[in-house]
């Protein structure tokens, strides 16, 4: 991390998400997000929650194509949390996208104040927003040509199935049909990404067929127990990528496994979790 003051936000989104996605992946040879949940049960004692995100961005930032810190980890706080959000949002390295997990979705007046929020005071390169309210509910997001939005399609939740699997008239299911809209909204400016849970690759295949070109965003690697070979293989694009491979706990909290007793100990723990899972993406990724 640099000592100066952080960025702001046109400084740290001046080249746009997929540009900086697409160069970090090339760089680091890395389809891996890092999420980045600060769980106050699960840093270790003593050590402030500043201090420990930035240990994990300064020990893996070679190792990823994105970061994605969740708000809802922040909020609590209020507005001491939302302070530390957008400051770790501005260190974050140039090189390196911030998507924001914050799920939003809302009629068009309020959906454009969650936009200025995001992408203005918090300067992410990328959100991630609920498309199943419609285009109206994203459209301020989807404004905004030089960042990009993902839209929830196929959630890694087990309860996914209660709504998403509905068979509309014609045959194709509710997902089916959310990544056919988004693959239309895409269109216009090129910067609507996919929420596509690794729990699923099978529906990730099918998204792909739908949506070849867009960025995918796949949690629920890990504590979700998601295939990783198999979503790898599902997900990715006929360029071999296109997808950010998500990873939280498993990442962030590997010092709890490893015996970590330090800061040191607990960002280096990180970095062989990083590594590893960057090297496993890779391997599937060639197979």
């Amino acid at each position: 991390m640099t000592s100066t003051e952080p960025r702001t936000a046109a400084q740290r989104t001046a080249h746009g998400f997929r540009q900086k996605y697409e160069s970090a992946a090339t760089r680091n040879q890395s389809l891996l997000c890092v999420g980045l949940d600060p769980d106050p049960a699960r840093i270790p004692a003593g050590v402030d929650a500043g201090d420990f995100l930035t240990a994990i961005v300064e020990a893996t930032a070679d190792l990823v194509c994105c970061y994605k810190p969740n708000i809802a980890f922040f909020e609590p706080d209020l507005g001491a949390g939302i302070e530390r959000l957008r400051q770790l949002i501005a260190n974050v390295p140039d090189g390196v996208p911030v998507l924001l997990d914050a799920k939003r979705g809302d009629i068009g007046h309020t959906a454009t104040f969650y936009a200025r929020a995001v992408f203005d005071a918090l300067g992410a390169d990328a959100v991630t927003a609920n498309g199943y309210l419609g285009h109206d509910a994203i459209a301020p997001f989807l404004e905004r040509a030089d960042r990009t939005t993902f839209l929830l399609v196929r959630t890694s939740n087990p309860g996914a199935r209660d709504l998403q699997d509905l068979r509309l008239e014609g045959g194709r299911t509710l997902f089916e049909h959310v990544a056919g809209l988004a693959a239309e909204w895409n269109r216009e400016h090129g910067n609507v990404g996919l929420v596509v849970g690794a729990t699923y690759p099978e529906e990730a295949r099918r998204i792909r067929e739908i949506c070849p070109d867009q960025p995918m965003l796949m949690p629920g690697v890990g504590a979700q127990a998601g295939d990783l070979d198999a979503a790898v293989r599902a997900g990715i694009d006929v360029r071999g990528g296109g997808i950010l491979v998500n990873a939280s706990r498993g990442v962030m909290y590997a010092g709890a496994a490893a015996g970590a007793r330090t800061l040191g100990d607990w960002a280096r723990a990180a970095r062989t979790a990083a590594d590893e899972l960057r090297e496993a993406i890779n391997h599937a990724r060639g197979a």
